[in-house]
């Protein structure tokens, strides 16, 4: 266990310290405290979920969104303790500071404007080793954040492990198509189409030493199966296959908490009717058995749709409560270490059910034109305030983010750095400022 509460830092003789006395929880417990107190994780508040940020005042942000995941993800924990009593999976299971810091930081790495943002930084970084928001995650972890001057927030190697999700490099993962590569290239920014440009899954190759390190106290098979990928999914991409234990359950929980908590939001804003429930929803779920709302569906129709904060809340807790108690323990042979060996998984009718729901708000809610416009327009925003500050950077960046870039063998790295930290509100200040007459002032901060 000693190997999983190192920091990056102790391998520096200049900067090791001795941990605090206490129980191993207690060094995941500095580990949440340092996510919480980082003004990246702060910034969330002011990032888009799913609805664009102002248009109310009900729905989550990404800071909200990972909460709820923290919260879910300890409610995993503790089924899974309850339902096992093999020591061995006792004693990896993940403790609740770990669990905490692992889902409050998931998405410490996403851009402003959402995956619309993610997609636009990506398409500018393409050249440049791409971005993509579980690797911005990690990058701030281990070099960007404030804790430390060169570690990043220096979290223990099991709360690293536990939020890389891809354990590959999004350069060696990324297949774009040449032909829409082509078409995009004639395109004006006013007009492109970024479909073909969503990032492969992985981490930046800037970060092998930080992955190198996570992976020490492996085995070299553990390692090397670790790592593989597979054939390339629907949008080119290779894919890696694995993940380890712990992140295996943050995902669980961030799966549940954007199925069931899109759907409250939908609902609440009045972006679902009870028909497209009864016929999108209700009607192909009653084919998967053993789910809890067929049986129950004036239960859940009635209190869903009823207006009222707290018939809803009762209906989203119930179905929330019911995801978690259909979660269950499996094991991959092809692993010796139990953080890679033990997984944590659903059932299949939850899985089916769960899935079912994510497509259900996916195809009504997300994908509906008015919801498309808000996350082009964020799009916009990032391609155009990504070009002033990487043909101008002496007279338009920020002194010190200058100063980095001068410093950096990959200087793009660094305004992707700077732009994806900012939040839908600054992002939209700075274009803005760039492309209004009238707009801002030297007393700007943003």
């Amino acid at each position: 266990m000693d190997d999983w509460i190192a920091r990056r830092s102790q391998s520096n003789p200049v900067t090791k310290t001795r941990f605090n006395a206490g129980s191993t929880d207690s060094h995941y417990q500095r580990d949440r405290a340092r996510v919480i107190h980082s003004a990246w994780f702060r910034a969330l508040q002011s990032k888009t979920q799913v609805l664009g940020l102002g248009e109310s005042d009900f729905y989550r942000t990404r800071l909200t969104h990972s909460l709820e995941v923290a919260q879910i993800g300890s409610g995993i924990c503790e089924h899974l303790r309850a339902s096992t009593d093999d020591a061995e999976l006792q004693e990896w299971l993940a403790p609740s500071g770990l669990i905490d810091a692992a889902c409050l930081a998931h998405d410490i790495g996403h851009s402003p404007f959402g995956h619309g943002g993610e997609v636009a930084l990506n398409y500018k970084m393409r050249e440049h080793g791409g971005f993509e928001a579980n690797g911005q995650t990690l990058r701030i972890l281990a070099r960007l954040g404030e804790y430390s001057e060169s570690n990043g927030l220096d979290l223990t190697r099991r709360a690293t492990l536990g939020i890389i999700k891809y354990p590959g490099f999004c350069e060696t993962l990324a297949r774009y198509p040449k032909a829409s590569e082509s078409l995009q290239g004639n395109a004006s920014q006013n007009t492109l189409n970024l479909d073909q440009w969503h990032p492969p899954k992985g981490i930046y190759t800037e970060e092998k030493d930080v992955l190198d390190w996570v992976l020490l106290p492996l085995s070299e098979k553990d390692k090397s199966t670790f790592v593989q990928t597979t054939e390339p999914n629907a949008q080119g991409h290779f894919k890696t296959r694995y993940k380890s234990f712990d992140t295996s359950i943050m995902e669980l929980a961030d799966d549940i908490a954007y199925g069931v908590h899109d759907l409250e939001d939908a609902i609440a804003m009045s972006l679902l009717s009870p028909s497209q429930w009864e016929s999108r929803f209700l009607a192909p779920l009653a084919q998967i058995e053993g789910n809890p709302i067929t049986a129950k569906k004036d239960f859940y129709t009635d209190n869903l749709f009823s207006g009222s904060n707290k018939g809803r809340k009762h209906a989203i807790s119930k179905l929330v409560g019911w995801f978690i108690n259909h979660t269950q323990l499996t094991e991959l042979t092809e692993f010796e270490h139990p953080l890679l060996r033990l997984q944590a998984t659903m059932h299949p009718s939850a899985h089916d059910m769960l899935k079912l729901l994510k497509k259900f708000v996916m195809d009504e809610v997300i994908l509906r034109p008015e919801l498309q416009a808000l996350q082009y327009r964020g799009q916009q925003v990032i391609l155009k305030i990504f070009d002033p500050y990487n043909h101008n950077p002496k007279r338009l960046l920020p002194a010190q983010v200058y100063r980095e870039s001068l410093d950096s063998d990959n200087p793009q790295r660094v305004i992707c750095d700077y732009i994806s930290a900012l939040t839908d509100a600054s992002a939209t200040r700075i274009f803005h400022r760039f492309s209004t007459p009238s707009a801002g002032s030297i007393f700007d901060r943003i």
